[in-house]
C-alpha cells in the first residue's frame, strides 16, 4: 500500500509538471527500503521465529517422552518387581550398531526426530568392532559445531529400552492368555468326548482308565467303590445321614454287579447303569464333602487296612498251600487202594517180576526212586524208557512204604516198562534201619519231636516253619538217600532220582562223566545268592562257621549220580551219622535232607552241567520254555506239584503226556488230564 502511495505521489509530482529534487529523492528512499530492507527485516523475523518454534518443539517432545515414560513404567511395575525391573535395565545395556536400540534411533519416525540433531551411527561397510560400538555419536548445533554430552542419546537409548519392555510384557500376557485359551478349549473338547456312563470318574491316579481296554470298566466300578467308602466315612463324621445311605446303597449295588467277575465280559448289561449312578452320587458327596485332608486320611487308613489283611490271607494262603501239597488227592489214593486189592488177589507166582538177574549187575545202568506214589513213580520210570536207547539196560530199583508196596508192585506187573528190569522194595523190610543205627530215626521217635510236629499250639508253629511240618520228613523214605551202599551194596554207581521228576533225554552219558574223585555228581544251583550255603545252615552256630563256607555255592537233590565206591572209601554215611547227632536240637539246619547233605558232600561234589537237571517248575513261574526244552531232567521241586490242583497249567503237559489216561484204573478212579 505505501509502495501505491509511492507511485500515485510520483504521478503527481511528474503531472505537476516542474516539482522540486525533494520529491524525486523521496521516492528514491522508499524504493530503496521496500527492495533492501524489507526482504533483510523478512528473513530476520522469520529466524527468529524457527528459533521459538524450535525450543516450543522441544518442550513439547520432552512432555511427550516424559509422559510415555510415565505409562511404560507404570504398565512394567505392575507385571513386575523391582529386582526383576533391574535385571532387564542391566541386561539391556548398549550394544552399539548390533543393538536394537541403534537400529531403533536410525529409523525413528518423524515424530521421534529432534530438529538439528543428529542421530545417526556410523557404520563402516557393517564390520564393526568395539571401538565403532562405543563411538561418540556427533552433535551439531545451529550457530556453530562443538562436541557435546551424550545424555541425548542416552535418553533415547532408555526410552527405546522401556518401549521394548513394554512390548515384551504385553507379548507374554498376551502368550499366557493364549495358552490359557487353548487349554480350556482342549478341555472342552475331550469333555464332549465322554460318556456319560462314566461320569465321576475319580482314580484320576490310574492313568490307564483312560485307555479304551476290555477291562476299564471293571476297574473303574472297583475304584468309585473305594472312593465311595472313603466318602461314606467322611460323611459319618458330619453327619450327613442322606448322603450316607446313598453312597452305602450304590455301594451294595456296585458290588452285586461286580460279583466274581474279572473283565468287562463277565459283567451284566446293567454294569454302565451302576457307574452313571455311583458316579452321580460321588460327584454330589465331592460337592459336599470333599477335603483333602480328611481323604487323605481315609485312603492312608484303608491302605494299612488292606495291607495287614494281605499279610493274614499271605499266612493262610501258605499254610493251605502245605496243607494240599502234604495231602494225596482222591483219586491217587483210589489207584493205589484198588491196586492193593486185586495184587493180593494174585498168586504168589505171578507177583513176581522178570530178570532177576539184572538186578546186582554193576555194568548196567541202576536208578533208585524212593517214593510212595504210584502215579508219579510210574511217570518217571516211563518217561525215562521212551527216551532210553537201549531200555533193556536199564534197572529202575523202588522203595516205597509198606502202606503202597502192594500197590506199586501192581502197577509195574500190570504195566512192565517194555524190556527194562523193575525191582520194589519196602522200606520196612529193611531190617538194618533201626533207630540203633540211624540218629534220624531216634529223633524222630523223641517225645521233642512229636511235640514239634503234632501240637499245633507249639511256639513255632507259625507260617515261616509249616514247610518244616511236612509229614515227609517223618518218613525214612526221605532219609534212605544217605544209606545207598547199604541198599545196594554190590553196585558201583547209581543214578538217584526223585518222584517229581521227568525225564525228556537219554541218561546213559551220565554213567560215562568223570567225577574226579568226587562222591557226588550234581547241578550246582548258585546263580542266585538264595541257593548258598548260609540260606541253609545257622551259620551263627560255631561247628558251621568253622567248618563251611557260608558263600559256599549249593547243588539240587532230585538227579544226582553217586559213585557208591568213593562213598565206602570216605564213609560218607559215618559223616552224615555226626552231624545228624550234633542237630538233635535243630540247632544247626531246620528239618529236611537238603541241609544235611549240603554238609555230608561238602568239597566232595562234581557240578554237571546245568543242561541236565533244571529246576523250579514247582515253584517259578517264569522259567523259559527254551531251558525246559533243552533240558535232559526237569524237576517240579516246591509245593505245586503236577499230581495236584495246585500245578501250574503251563507246566503240567509236560509231566501228563507220560500218563495214559484211558487206562481202565485211571478212568475208575476219576483220573484225567
Amino acid at each position: 500500500m505505501a509502495l501505491k502511495r509511492g507511485l500515485s505521489g510520483v504521478n503527481r509530482i511528474r503531472g505537476g509538471g516542474g516539482g522540486g529534487g525533494g520529491g524525486y529523492r523521496s521516492a528514491f528512499i522508499l524504493l530503496v527500503f521496500f527492495c533492501v530492507f524489507a526482504p533483510l527485516v523478512f528473513f530476520v523475523g522469520r529466524g527468529v521465529y524457527i528459533d521459538s518454534s524450535n525450543d516450543y518443539s522441544n518442550d513439547s517432545v520432552k512432555q511427550d517422552l516424559d509422559w510415555r515414560e510415565r505409562l511404560a513404567m507404570q504398565s512394567l511395575r505392575s507385571l513386575f518387581s523391582k529386582e526383576v525391573l533391574d535385571v532387564i535395565t542391566a541386561s539391556t545395556a548398549d550394544l552399539g550398531p548390533f543393538s536394537l536400540d541403534s537400529f531403533k534411533k536410525n529409523n525413528l519416525s518423524a515424530s521421534w526426530r529432534e530438529v538439528g540433531v543428529d542421530t545417526s551411527v556410523r557404520n563402516s561397510q557393517n564390520q564393526t568392532t568395539s571401538g565403532i560400538m562405543n563411538a561418540k555419536r556427533d552433535i551439531t548445533l545451529k550457530g556453530g559445531s562443538h562436541q557435546k554430552a551424550e545424555t541425548p542419546a542416552k535418553f533415547y537409548r532408555r526410552q527405546l529400552r522401556e518401549k521394548r519392555r513394554e512390548m515384551r510384557a504385553n507379548e507374554l500376557v498376551q502368550r499366557n492368555d493364549d495358552t490359557i485359551l487353548k487349554l480350556e478349549n482342549a478341555a472342552i473338547e475331550r469333555s464332549k468326548s465322554v460318556d456319560s456312563a462314566v461320569l465321576g470318574k475319580y482314580s484320576i491316579w490310574r492313568r490307564e482308565n483312560e485307555n479304551d481296554n476290555s477291562d476299564s470298566n471293571i476297574r473303574l466300578m472297583r475304584d468309585q467303590v473305594i472312593m465311595a467308602r472313603v466318602y461314606c466315612g467322611i460323611a459319618k463324621l458330619k453327619n450327613k445321614t442322606a448322603l450316607l445311605q446313598e453312597l452305602q446303597t450304590r455301594i451294595k449295588d456296585s458290588q452285586r454287579v461286580l460279583g466274581e467277575a474279572t473283565s468287562d465280559a463277565d459283567l451284566p448289561r446293567s454294569a454302565h447303569d451302576k457307574l452313571r449312578d455311583m458316579g452321580q452320587v460321588l460327584s454330589k458327596a465331592k460337592m459336599q464333602l470333599y477335603n483333602c485332608t480328611l481323604v487323605t486320611g481315609k485312603l492312608r487308613a484303608m491302605l494299612q487296612t488292606a495291607d495287614e489283611q494281605v499279610r493274614s490271607l499271605k499266612k493262610q494262603s501258605t499254610f493251605l498251600a502245605q496243607l494240599a501239597a502234604k495231602t494225596i488227592p482222591n483219586p491217587i489214593h483210589c489207584l493205589s487202594m484198588r491196586l492193593t486189592i486185586d495184587y493180593y488177589l494174585l498168586s504168589p507166582e505171578k507177583r513176581k517180576f522178570p530178570r532177576r538177574e539184572n538186578r546186582e549187575n554193576p555194568n548196567l545202568y541202576h536208578y533208585a526212586l524212593f517214593s510212595d506214589n504210584v502215579l508219579a513213580a510210574s511217570v518217571v520210570v516211563n518217561s525215562t524208557i521212551m527216551n532210553a536207547k537201549d531200555p533193556s539196560k536199564h534197572v529202575f530199583h523202588l522203595v516205597t512204604d509198606k502202606l503202597n508196596f502192594a500197590a506199586m508192585n501192581m502197577w509195574f506187573l500190570l504195566n512192565p516198562p517194555g524190556k527194562a528190569t523193575i525191582h520194589v522194595e519196602n522200606v520196612d523190610g529193611f531190617k538194618w534201619l533201626n533207630s540203633s543205627y540211624c540218629p534220624v530215626l531216634r529223633q524222630l521217635e523223641s517225645a521233642a519231636m512229636k511235640e514239634y510236629y503234632f501240637k499245633a499250639d507249639h511256639p513255632s508253629s507259625g507260617s515261616s516253619n509249616l514247610k518244616y511240618r511236612n509229614p515227609k520228613y517223618l518218613s525214612m523214605l526221605n532219609h534212605l538217600r544217605f544209606y545207598l551202599p547199604e541198599v545196594y551194596p554190590k553196585l558201583n554207581k547209581i543214578l538217584f532220582l526223585d518222584d517229581d521228576i521227568i525225564v525228556q533225554k537219554d541218561l546213559t552219558p551220565l554213567w560215562e562223566v568223570n567225577l574226579n574223585g568226587k562222591v557226588n555228581g550234581a547241578v550246582e544251583t548258585c546263580g542266585e545268592s538264595f541257593h548258598r550255603f548260609d540260606k541253609y545252615l545257622n551259620f551263627s552256630n560255631p561247628h558251621i562257621a568253622r567248618n563251611f563256607n557260608p558263600n559256599a555255592c549249593g547243588w539240587a537233590y532230585g538227579m544226582n549220580m553217586f559213585d557208591l565206591k568213593e562213598w565206602k572209601k570216605r564213609d560218607i554215611t559215618g559223616i552224615y551219622h555226626k552231624w545228624q547227632n550234633m542237630n538233635e536240637n535243630r540247632t544247626l539246619w531246620k528239618l529236611g535232607t537238603l541241609p544235611p547233605g549240603l554238609i555230608t558232600f561238602y568239597g566232595l561234589t562234581h557240578p554237571l552241567d546245568k543242561s541236565w537237571h533244571v529246576l523250579g517248575l514247582g515253584y517259578n513261574p517264569s522259567i523259559a520254555k527254551k531251558d525246559i526244552q533243552n533240558a535232559a531232567v526237569v524237576h517240579y521241586n516246591g509245593n505245586m506239584k503236577p499230581w495236584l490242583e495246585l500245578a501250574m497249567s503251563k507246566y503240567r503237559p509236560y509231566w501228563t503226556k507220560y500218563i495214559k489216561f484211558d487206562h481202565p484204573y485211571l478212568r475208575r478212579c476219576n483220573l484225567h488230564e
